[in-house]
Formats: C-alpha cells, structure tokens, sequence
C-alpha cells in the first residue's frame, strides 16, 4: 500500500518553461512544438547517488539548470521534504525527454520508504511524495552476550527479516544511547546482558525496518543500566533518562565519529609528521575512512566555516556552556552547514578528509573554552538536564509503563542459570 502526498510549486512558471525549452538557434518555441514536447514518449533516466558534502543544489547545477529553475525546484521540493533530510548516498533519479534534451522530472529517495516526485508540468512543477504505509508493532529483544554486542543481535533468529543496515542501526542506535556508561567497542565482556524494546514498522512485502527505541537494558560486569525514552514537551524532541530520572545523555558526545583507532593524543609536545618539528598537540586525531560522517559533539552555532592552510576544511561550533569545539582536515561539509547554523548534536556537519597539513584521512577534534583547550578524552563531560520538575508525574506514569516492557523479558539470572546464550523475542501486534 502506498500513500501519496500532492503540491503545487507555480512561481517563475513561465520564464523557468521558455528557459528551459528554447530552440537551438535562440528561438522561443511555438505553441505546437511545446505541445510536442510535453508529449514525447521518450524518456532516459539517469540515476545518481549524493556525494560525501555535495548538495542536492549542485546535482541541478551539473544537470545544466539556471539559478530561476533551481530557486523553483527547490521550493517545491520543501513542499514535501527539506534538503538537509539528503545525507550521502541518497538516491536521486533525474527524468530526461529525449536525449538529455530537456528535464521532465526528479525523483528523491529521502529514504527506503519516502519518495519525492518533482515533475514538470505547464504550470511549473508539480511536487509530490510516494510514502510507504506500515504497520507498527513492539518488539522485545533479550540475549546474553557470547562474544560482542553485534554479533548478539545480528544473528539474532527473530530479526532476520529485518535488513542488516536496519539490525545495524539498532546496535548504532544502543551504542549512541548507552555510550556515555559503557564503550560497546572496549568494555563488553562474555556474559553481559540485554534487553530493549523497539518500535517495528512491517511493510507490505513483509520485510520491516526498525523504528524507536522505546526503552533498554544493559548489564555490564555486573552493573546495570537503563535507559528509557521520555518526551517532555511532546514535540518528538525526547530524550533517554535513567530509573532516577536523570538524562543519560552528556551535553556531549564522546566521539565526533565512528573511528578506526586514535592516531594522536592530547599532548604538549608531538613531533609534527609534515613540519618535522616538536609542538603541542592540543586536540585528538581520529584515523577514518575518507568520506566517513562528522557529527556536532553538542548542540550549538557554527562560528567558523572555512579553509586553513593548517586546518585546511575546518568548523568551529559555539556552545551555550561556553564551550568551543573544532573539527579540521575534513573532505567537505553536511548538508546546510554555512556559518551561523544551529546545529543539534549528533548532525552531521563534514566528512573526514587529509586537507591541510594532514598525512593521512583523519579527524583532528579540540574541545576549547575561555581558559584554553582542554583534553577532550580527559574531561568530565557535563551533565545533560533531568526530567523537568513541572512533567515528573507524566514521566512516573510513561515510564513505569516502559519499564514494564522490559520486565516481560528474561532477567540476566534466569539467563545465566539456564546457560541461555542464543538471543530471544518477542512481539505485541
């Protein structure tokens, strides 16, 4: 079953048209010849996949589309998606009539189950977004851990409907919730414990996609730590709290990326590999492919955007605790990340890149404030805030409720004392 949403973009109909289908030899077309256009049969499709920091506006400038038809494309796009929702690798399709004679149409995967129609029609262009209908359903997942985390859940016998880049968003998506009490790369040991339940979106064809992570549980060397999902103010923008009410989250992340190994250290004294001198080193560097997503550490404005002979791409963002952190030797940058963005943490603002004095593809990040720069894997990162007093009693209630969840799920005595290492699940539809 599939859903279609409709809209109409109108604005600079007429010049974007004759623009867009003069004759060669300068002449507007007649009346005749536009009718003809409109009803040529012969199309050529050509897809195309979003570069690591191109945009969805430099797709339409390679496609040869002037500033006025672009300006018109992109509003009629915001009809039904905004740009920034274009991350690398989303699939574009550009519709031609003819031989590359003139563009007809555009297709957007936003994402496995959303698509944006952009098509041209004698009015301007009309825009419209095909969405898959789902139904939604609780999953509860528990295992004990044999070896790693991924290896729990990816071979997990009741997930394996779920496409492996949808089980590997789901251990993403614990490690991101969990990463400030545990590192699921270091400190997972044989014999830990899980349990979460996640929202599931089951399409037609009977393959699903996850969604939320509604609430979970991890026993790591005995210790055990929850992590509940509640919604204070009811816009979508929740948070994860523990059993006391106190977010799990830090005002920043741990890792800017997902990274091979640390190349360099925090250090007043490091002999430069490109300058072949001794000085300090005041930031970390992260070894990543190239390509690999750079995500704001916290939330915050973008003061600095720009090349540095040193830095080569580089981006500083202000926070409001008074921290600055920077992010350098980056390939290209996120989607809408100009100076003066807002940016949520966990966006993605750059791709790792060697520009600047860089030996290799790596992220160099600083953390500063007012007195200096600081050690970023040294500090004790600031606390994110708790349950707001004025929502607690919403909060008992929701997440008593989300708690319970878990609580239907084997126990990691139960698991231990029946040697149970094989994940198990269940769902409510």
């Amino acid at each position: 079953m599939y859903l279609v949403v409709l809209a109409a973009f109108v604005a600079t109909a007429g010049t974007v048209m004759v623009k867009a289908l003069t004759a060669g030899d300068g002449r507007a077309p007649d009346v005749g010849l536009l009718e003809a256009v409109y009803a040529s049969d012969a199309q050529k499709v050509e897809p195309l996949e979003l570069s690591p920091g191109a945009t969805f506006g430099q797709i339409l400038t390679d496609a040869g589309l002037d500033a006025n038809e672009q300006s018109a494309l992109l509003l009629a796009f915001r009809e039904q998606a905004s740009p920034r929702r274009m991350r690398a690798g989303t699939e574009v399709r550009l519709v031609w009539q003819g031989d590359r004679e003139w563009l007809s149409g555009i297709e957007v995967d936003i994402n496995r189950d959303e698509t944006v129609h952009l098509d041209r029609s004698e009015v301007g262009w009309l825009s419209s977004k095909e969405v898959v209908v789902t139904v939604t359903d609780t999953v509860f997942v528990a295992g004990r851990i044999g070896s790693i985390l991924w290896n729990s859940v990816m071979d997990h016998g009741d997930l394996s409907e779920m496409p492996a880049s949808d089980r590997a968003r789901l251990i993403h998506r614990l490690d991101q919730v969990f990463q400030w009490q545990v590192d699921f790369s270091r400190q997972i040991r044989e014999g830990d414990y899980y349990r979460f339940a996640f929202e599931r979106h089951v399409r037609p064809d009977g393959s699903m996609r996850d969604g939320s992570l509604i609430s979970a549980e991890l026993v790591n060397e005995g210790r055990s730590y929850h992590a509940i999902w509640f919604d204070p103010n009811g816009d979508g923008d929740g948070t994860y709290y523990d059993l006391e009410g106190q977010s799990v989250r830090r005002a920043f992340l741990k890792k800017p990326l997902e990274f091979r190994r640390i190349a360099s250290r925090y250090t007043n004294s490091r002999f430069h590999p490109i300058l072949k001198r001794w000085r300090a080193h005041r930031g970390i560097d992260y070894s990543a492919d190239t390509g690999t997503p750079i995500q704001a550490t916290g939330d915050g404005v973008v003061v600095r955007r720009n090349w540095s002979d040193t830095y080569g791409n580089v981006i500083d963002i202000r926070h409001p605790n008074g921290f600055i952190t920077r992010y350098a030797h980056m390939s290209g940058w996120g989607p809408g990340i100009v100076q003066g963005s807002r940016v949520k943490q966990g966006e993605v603002i750059g791709y790792v890149g060697m520009t600047g004095l860089a030996v290799g593809p790596h992220l160099h990040y600083e953390m500063r404030t007012s007195a200096g720069p600081i050690d970023p894997l040294a500090i004790e990162l600031p606390a994110g805030d708790p349950v707001p007093t004025d929502d607690w009693d919403r909060w008992r209630e929701e997440s008593a409720d989300r708690l319970a969840m878990l609580l239907k799920l084997p126990d990691p005595e139960t698991f231990r004392a029946a040697n149970l290492e094989t994940p198990t699940a269940r769902s409510d539809n």
